[in-house]
């Protein structure tokens, strides 16, 4: 196996189903996984539900549920999001989970042994949409005069005995990490935190004693913890701790947290703090992406604009909707979705160019070469500059994908894409078919090549499609990585094993926009 990579995703708050949020975040952990995957890493990838905290107390207490009821049914909905959208995780954690409670509890007695904890009252606002206290300072203005969190939402004055962790101890060290590293991206979050840590922290009200759905304190049943100190530790949970061998020791620190940037702050300031605090190693990095806006609009119930991710994956075809959200938005950024730019888009590309390149290469051969496939035909000066073209795509694919700029990477795969398109426009094998049909079987095996190697290339946003046209194209389900890029002999193998290509069928049908939708 090669060398370890560990990716999560934040774990969704189940008090609702989800969104296109949610469906935005799994889908580009998954690329990320498969992709690290096709590039040789030993890939675990771990998403799951944060159940705990006072809104979903209350949301069970006015649905006439109890809380582990609420919990066990939409956390259903999240892992079959997962499932419908293929998203192929390692590890679904809940954090209602007997193994969950007792690893969140070791790390917070690590943390008491540090002298890091300690018991006094806390007065102040908060949030319990965010599940998130604030400073006055921090609070905005509500179009009525109410005082609302920085999200926007409702904030209440809460007064209670707490137990603090000693975050303001752990300033310096903070700063440091994010000064010498690139623990935090893309670099407009690390400047917003780097700021906000700057500016001072203040000890962290860690526990409440105002609801009991939540983990208890160690030595103080009467205490549950704050839940960012249960959620944020799911992250090792899933790896087995408080045992810290196993998958503990080969998976751990994190690779990459992969989070919205509405909870960066938590991610960034209070994990490293809380694993500094037991003597844990920190992840490597965090990445805040932005918001998936519809029509430029964030989703919420009472604009009544909520997507359910599924029913629009059931409308265009999963590939596509992994497609679009990868090619549509900088990733980091906000971007927008509608369904014109979905259709648009994919149509474009996936159906009408590369598509559309796959279905005609191999009809050609089935209908002009039987099928039959001849390897160690000369290649001409064109044939050359095309394959240049095809491994300078999928080279600029690999590398913008490690560096988690997925638009440019796949911008860089349909510059190969319409190289290859220009080369069948211009050496016209339905022409040389008639004149030269030698050189028309030359053309064909050369974008044989190159539909093989652009396939596997995208295959991790696009899994399904693909695997569909590599299994016409005779690819065995072993050689779909990138290291079978490098296999120069690959066709020559597949021609004398007797393989012939059947009459092929398209893998990209194009999108068509709902009745309902403005065209």
């Amino acid at each position: 196996m090669g060398e370890p990579y560990y990716i999560t995703t934040a774990i969704s708050y189940p008090n609702g189903k989800p969104h296109i949020g949610h469906a935005y975040e799994a889908i580009a952990a998954d690329v990320i996984a498969r992709h690290r995957k096709a590039e040789g890493f030993d890939v675990r990838f771990q998403t799951g539900t944060d159940e705990h905290g006072l809104k979903m107390a209350q949301k069970a207490r006015d649905l006439g549920m109890t809380p582990i009821e609420l919990a066990t049914e939409m956390s259903g909905y999240f892992r079959d999001m997962c499932d419908a959208l293929n998203v192929g995780y390692d590890v679904f954690i809940r954090t209602t989970e007997p193994r969950h409670h007792a690893a969140t509890q070791e790390l917070w007695r690590r943390m008491e042994a540090n002298g890091d904890l300690y018991l006094d009252r806390y007065e102040g606002w908060y949030s319990v949409r965010d599940e998130a206290y604030y400073d006055e300072s921090e609070l905005v203005a509500g179009e009525g005069g109410e005082k609302l969190s920085p999200q926007g939402t409702p904030v209440e004055w809460t007064v209670e005995e707490s137990w603090f962790f000693r975050l303001s101890k752990y300033q310096d060290r903070l700063l440091e990490l994010y000064g010498a590293s690139e623990f935090i991206r893309p670099e407009t979050r690390r400047n917003e935190i780097t700021r906000f840590v700057e500016g001072g922290l203040r000890d962290l009200s860690v526990s409440r004693t105002s609801f009991d759905w939540g983990i208890k304190v160690p030595g103080s049943d009467n205490h549950v913890m704050y839940v960012w100190v249960d959620a944020l530790t799911n992250y090792i949970t899933g790896l087995g701790f408080p045992d810290e061998e196993g998958d503990y020791a080969k998976f751990w620190p994190a690779d990459l947290h992969l989070i919205g940037k509405d909870i960066v702050r938590f991610h960034t300031v209070y994990w490293p703090a809380f694993l500094m605090s037991a003597g844990l190693p920190l992840p490597k990095q965090v990445f805040g992406h932005g918001f998936l806006l519809n029509r430029g609009q964030k989703e919420s119930k009472s604009l009544g604009n909520v997507t359910d991710p599924v029913a629009l994956s059931q409308l265009y075809g999963v590939d596509a909707l992994r497609y679009f959200f990868l090619r549509e938005v900088a990733f980091g950024q906000d971007g927008s979705w509608s369904h014109e730019a979905i259709v648009t888009r994919c149509n474009a590309e996936l159906a009408n160019s590369f598509g559309n390149l796959a279905q005609r290469t191999l009809s050609m051969i089935f209908k002009n070469m039987g099928g039959v496939l001849k390897p160690g035909l000369p290649a001409a000066e064109a044939d050359v500059a095309l394959s240049d073209a095809v491994a300078l795509g999928i080279a600029g694919l690999r590398r913008a994908f490690m560096d988690l700029d997925f638009s440019a990477g796949l911008e860089s795969w349909m510059r190969a894409v319409f190289a290859c398109n220009q080369y069948v426009d211009e050496q016209a094998p339905w022409t040389l078919r008639k004149t030269d049909p030698e050189r028309m079987e030359a053309v064909l095996m050369m974008l044989l090549r190159c539909v093989r190697s652009l396939a596997i290339a995208v295959r991790p946003v696009v899994p399904t499609a693909i695997d569909k046209l590599l299994d016409q194209m005779g690819v065995t389900a072993d050689a779909r990585d990138y290291a079978a890029l490098t296999d120069a002999d690959w066709l020559e193998t597949l021609a004398a094993s007797d393989f012939a290509l059947s009459q092929p069928a398209g893998v990209f049908p194009r999108l068509e926009l709902p009745a309902d939708e403005p065209a």
